[in-house]
């Protein structure tokens, strides 16, 4: 399997997979599915997209941009999401990896995670072995699906 920067062939497959990660309503916090021409639009609008893939399929993807401007413009945010027949099989890990590299050849210093839920212990798990360090606990910071309130937990990594 290979990480590399998206393609226009690549929209459909990655639109479906971001909107899975929508519909589920527990860790990404937009609530509006993409469509073709929305899907378009936003990933074009990234510093960076890859997609993790593999004789033709795509398996994964994620995005990379500033998560502030100015004084604070070094400091980038990414997002991941991989399908959910798919997951188990390190594809995160991969994305992740990928991800650093592309932000700090883009120039930035930092990449920083503003909202992982804390319930998701996998990613967290993740981002802890790659050498995220955890910033602290945001009590009831996102809103899941369902209407309840989850804690949220910052992460950051230099670059």
């Amino acid at each position: 399997m290979t990480v590399r920067e998206y393609r226009e062939e690549d929209l459909a497959a990655m639109t479906g997979i971001w909107n899975e990660i929508v519909e589920e309503g527990i860790a990404f916090p937009q609530e509006d599915l993409l469509d073709e021409k929305s899907g378009r639009e936003f990933f074009a609008s990234q510093s960076y997209c890859a997609v993790a893939e593999e004789d033709g399929r795509i398996f994964g993807l994620y995005i990379l941009h500033p998560n502030n401007v100015g004084r604070c413009g070094h400091i980038c945010n990414a997002s991941y999401a991989v399908s959910s027949v798919e997951r188990g099989k390190h594809i995160g890990e991969l994305l992740v990896k990928d991800c650093l590299e592309n932000a700090k050849r883009l120039g930035f210093g930092v990449l920083q995670f503003n909202a992982v839920v804390e319930t998701n212990i996998h990613a967290r798990h993740l981002y802890e072995r790659l050498g995220f360090k955890q910033l602290g606990t945001i009590p009831k910071g996102f809103r899941m699906k369902d209407g309840h309130y989850e804690n949220i937990c910052p992460y950051y990594h230099e670059l």
